[in-house]
Formats: C-alpha cells, sequence, structure tokens
C-alpha cells in the first residue's frame, strides 16, 4: 500500500505528455510523481510502433506552427541530453489530389513563419521521386527540415531525465479514481492513495476510466499501421515521410528504416475502441491490410510488397481534432491534456513544458486558446450548466 507522501504534482498517465510534463517539471524542482497503468514505453497507448512524423507547416489554427518549431527545438535539446538519437531529418513530402486538398493555406502559414517549404507538381513530383506513381492531379508540399521521430526513445529519453531530476515514477499501478478540493488532490490506485497540491490528466485513450471525475468529448478509435516489403527506392536515406490526401482516404507513412519495410497507416476511419476492453490485433478486418495494400499499389507500387508486420493502437479523437489542454471547469490545480486526435506525439516536447508552466503559474506564454476545453460548451449558460453536469454531480460528492 502507498504511503501517506504529499508530492507537488501527480501526474496519470505517463506517456508522451505525462512523460515529457514529468520532466519539465522535475527539472524546476518540482516534486513529482508520475503514474502508469503499465510500465512506459508501452504497447497499450498511441505511442508506440517506432516512428512518428514531426512536420512544422502545419494546417489548422497557426498555433499549430508555432508549436511544432518550439516541439522541434525541445526534441533537439533531450536528444542532446539524453545523448539518444530521436529525430532523423528525412524531409516529409505532403501528397494530395487537388480536387480533394489544397495546401494553399498552409503555404502561406509556412511563408509567415519562414517554414522552409516547396510546392510541387506532378511532374517535379515523378522526377524527384520516381518511384512514385502520381497522376497529374496531385500536388505535394515538401519540407526538407521535417522528418520523423523515434516514438519509443523518446519516451524512454524523458523518463531517464524525469528521474534524473528526482521524479518519481510508479509503473503497472492503474488509476481507479481522482478527488479534488481546493489546494490538493488525491489519486486512488490499485496500490493505495497519492496525495498532491496539484494533478495532471494524460490519460490519453484512457480518459473513459476516469468518468465521472471528467467528462471529455473524446473517441477512442482503433487504428492500424503495416509494414510492407520494399524497393530500395524507398529505403531511408532514399525515400523521405510522408501524407497523402486521396479520393482513397489520408494516409501516412515513413520510408524503410533498417530494412523494416515501409511503414504507411490510415489518419481517418476506424472502429470505436471502448477503454478496458480488448484491442482486436491487426488482420482482424479484412480492411487493416486491404486499406494500406490498395493506395500503397495505386501509388507507390514498389512499396506493396509482401506484409511484413501489422500493428494496432488507439487515437483519442475529439469532435474537431484539436487538442484539450486546459483546467478541470471546477478545479483549477486539476490540469486535462488529451484528444490529440493522431497527430499529437510531435507535439509532446512542448505540451510538457506548457503543463509544466501551468502546474507552477497557471499561465504559459504559449498560445493555447485553440485547446480550450469550453469550445465544446454551449455559448447558453443555461445550457453549460447542463454540459457540465457530469462535472457538477461529481463536485458535489467530494
Amino acid at each position: 500500500m502507498a504511503e501517506h507522501k504529499s508530492y507537488d504534482v501527480i501526474i496519470v498517465g505517463a506517456g508522451s505528455m505525462g512523460m515529457s510534463a514529468g520532466y519539465n517539471l522535475a527539472r524546476r524542482g518540482v516534486k513529482t510523481l508520475l503514474v502508469d497503468a503499465f510500465d512506459p514505453p508501452h504497447t497499450q497507448g498511441s505511442h508506440h510502433g517506432e516512428s512518428r512524423l514531426i512536420r512544422h507547416a502545419y494546417s489548422g489554427d497557426p498555433a499549430y506552427t508555432d508549436l511544432a518549431l518550439r516541439a522541434d527545438t525541445l526534441w533537439k535539446e533531450a536528444e542532446q541530453l539524453s545523448g539518444t538519437e530521436l529525430l532523423v531529418r528525412s524531409g516529409v513530402l505532403n501528397l494530395a489530389d487537388s480536387a480533394v486538398y489544397s495546401f494553399n493555406g498552409r503555404l502561406e502559414e509556412a511563408k509567415k513563419r519562414k517554414v522552409q517549404v516547396h510546392h510541387l507538381d506532378a511532374e517535379e513530383i515523378r522526377r524527384r521521386w520516381p518511384a512514385l506513381n502520381i497522376p497529374e492531379s496531385f500536388a505535394a508540399m515538401y519540407e526538407p527540415d521535417a522528418g520523423y521521430l523515434y516514438s519509443e526513445r523518446c519516451i524512454s529519453a524523458y523518463r531517464q531525465l524525469a528521474l534524473g531530476h528526482g521524479a518519481e515514477l510508479l509503473t503497472n499501478t492503474p488509476v481507479v479514481n481522482v478527488t479534488a478540493r481546493e489546494g490538493s488532490v488525491t489519486v486512488h490506485t490499485t496500490n493505495g492513495d497519492y496525495h498532491g497540491a496539484a494533478v495532471i490528466l494524460s490519460a490519453g485513450a484512457w480518459f473513459g476510466k476516469l468518468a465521472p471525475f471528467v467528462h471529455l468529448p473524446i473517441k477512442a478509435i482503433r487504428k492500424v499501421v503495416g509494414w510492407f516489403e520494399s524497393s530500395p527506392a524507398f529505403a531511408a536515406g532514399n525515400f523521405p515521410g510522408f501524407t497523402l490526401g486521396a479520393e482513397e482516404g489520408g494516409y501516412y507513412g515513413f520510408p524503410s528504416i533498417d530494412g523494416a519495410g515501409l511503414k504507411i497507416g490510415r489518419h481517418d476511419t476506424g472502429l470505436e475502441w471502448k477503454p478496458g476492453t480488448q484491442l482486436a490485433p491487426f488482420g482482424s478486418e479484412a480492411s487493416d491490410e486491404g486499406d494500406l495494400r490498395k493506395v500503397l499499389e495505386s501509388y507507390m507500387p514498389g512499396a506493396a510488397g509482401r506484409l511484413l508486420k501489422g500493428s494496432a493502437c488507439k487515437y483519442e479523437h475529439t469532435p474537431d481534432e484539436d487538442f484539450i489542454i486546459d483546467c478541470h471547469p471546477l478545479h483549477s490545480n486539476v490540469l486535462i491534456a488529451g484528444g490529440f486526435s493522431g497527430h499529437g506525439f510531435k507535439f509532446s516536447s512542448v505540451v510538457g513544458e506548457i503543463l509544466a508552466d501551468l502546474a507552477i503559474g497557471g499561465v504559459t506564454t504559449h498560445n493555447i486558446q485553440p485547446f480550450s476545453l469550453s469550445r465544446f460548451a454551449p455559448s447558453d449558460h443555461s445550457q453549460q450548466v447542463l454540459y457540465w453536469r457530469g462535472f457538477n454531480e461529481q463536485s458535489s460528492n467530494q
């Protein structure tokens, strides 16, 4: 059972966001406890599978581009401090059928923020990467300074750095409930209760397990990725990371790293997953391999070889696919970081910095207004009261 030991900040969920926050707090001298239901890095969250793209010319709110640039700086810092290669600047080739998607907005924001990008037509795409089978209707935005992160190494690096600065980590310790009052929180786990002045909730696809203390408009989605035998043209060093938007859907992928095969996943679609239930393995659905192979055969035939490996993971989708970084509506000492919607990993270095800022001083210099939880509440006050009923019911019991 847990000893009666108090902390300045307790972090529930020590995945990419939580582990980064743990490091950023501990290095500032904050007494920090990280609690995770598993032993990170692990395969039960959204960070396994070797690699994640990092790009800077982002769609959506301009805040994303600013945060991506800061995140890049922090990844290089973590790389130097940990002595581990975390980021590879392979470039990222964003491909799209012009009938489906336009890069105009992203190109304008990139220019404003001096992000290096190249707008390419179909002829130029084929000239640079002749192994691609790209129709005339396609265009691309190429980011030469973008690339990919070794996701599990990133978690391990932040774990090493956090513990090195005095943070404590409880592994294989599921959280069953959280209670909060002004100036104090209690995290109830299967191994006892832990007390702190504040708590950060970064439970990823497992947020449903924290109800009714927190109700978020997050839907956990099962996603799959596959590694396919590919020609040398698609090997790391010859081919960049990529995204692809076409009539077949939205896809993303990576070159073949150390002969592992080209990795590809589908960003859109997916089956809803309930936290605590069995996650169906890769191959359970015909579309698992079928959708991936279809798009490879159409646009990257040299990477449509035999399936070498498949994996299933989880997204945590918000309705608008924007993040949630905010305080609990009733408790200012409870911070929430979730809903990263399949594109959050690259930002985890800077999200950890933001969470540490908020936990220590209540403010951050980064623009997080687009990630406010209040955006999901009705504008009418009476309807807001009903919307937050779940929070109010829990609060009345404390």
